[in-house]
């Protein structure tokens, strides 16, 4: 039977979209199905394959997205979107296929179905994309997001600290102001997208947020001041309010922890 971990490094290395998104749901469904054993005989790539397009540049490098509320704006920002959850399908991918082995089955669990999700996400996404006339590739991006998993790509811990308790987090803090935007702007369609994405992000970050509890217990730390180190220590940038404190806290985040890190970066 095929290792958990071989058919993660397969994701991983499937560079094409639809191609990744296909093989993600596989995955999936073969270790849903028990088709795959829980073991890990094989090292995740240091980075995924990558498409052509888009073009990865440097966040002080991208393009301004235009008038706000404008057709063109609005694409840019779905592409901006799309380009997000293509990045977090890997990172769901490589922290199951990465961390599994320090875990019970149930952490494979989770993150298998974070990457589903976040196939489901990119797919919505890119189809939208191409109703306005455009596609995933048509803009250029950047790459922060793999940038923080390489920074954590030694501790299961910093990597949960980091990605879900983190940067999805940061998420929850802006979608809503988004969608308000799409639907001022008559865009309904995407704003529906946009609402179903938010209900699962805090699915995932509390799956983070849990299982960064369960770590810290095994390796007897306290959750909140561990989480608040590792954020000085890893996180290349600041947590800036205003806070969606409601969504955090039901995704397992008190203000507790993050509020005495909040308007804090790091070089």
């Amino acid at each position: 039977m095929p290792s958990v971990a071989e058919a993660c490094r397969h994701v991983l290395e499937t560079s094409e979209p639809r191609a990744k998104t296909m093989a993600v749901r596989r995955l999936a469904r073969a270790w849903r199905a028990g088709r795959l054993e829980h073991r890990f005989d094989r090292a995740m790539p240091a980075r995924p394959a990558r498409p052509p397009a888009p073009v990865l540049l440097a966040p002080s490098q991208m393009p301004k997205r235009g008038r706000a509320g404008s057709e063109r704006s609005r694409i840019a920002m779905l592409h901006a979107l799309a380009h997000i959850e293509f990045g977090a399908i890997d990172l769901a991918v490589d922290m199951a296929g990465r961390f599994g082995a320090g875990f019970p089955a149930r952490f494979v669990d989770d993150w298998l179905g974070v990457a589903a999700d976040e196939a489901m996400h990119f797919a919505l996404l890119d189809r939208r994309l191409r109703s306005l006339g455009s596609f995933y590739g048509a803009l250029p991006a950047h790459d922060g997001l793999w940038e923080a998993a390489e920074a954590t790509a030694d501790d299961a811990l910093a990597r949960l600290a980091v990605v879900p308790m983190v940067l999805e987090a940061r998420g929850l803090d802006v979608t809503p102001s988004t969608v308000a935007a799409f639907e001022k702007g008559g865009d309904a369609r995407s704003a529906a997208i946009l609402r179903r994405i938010y209900q699962d992000e805090i699915r995932h970050v509390r799956a983070g947020a849990a299982w960064f509890e369960k770590g810290c217990k095994a390796r007897g730390l306290a959750v909140v001041p561990h989480w608040q180190r590792l954020i000085r220590s890893r996180f290349r940038g600041a947590l800036k309010p205003p806070f969606n404190d409601s969504a955090r806290l039901e995704a397992g985040l008190s203000r507790e922890m993050y509020a005495g890190v909040a308007q804090v970066g790091f070089a």
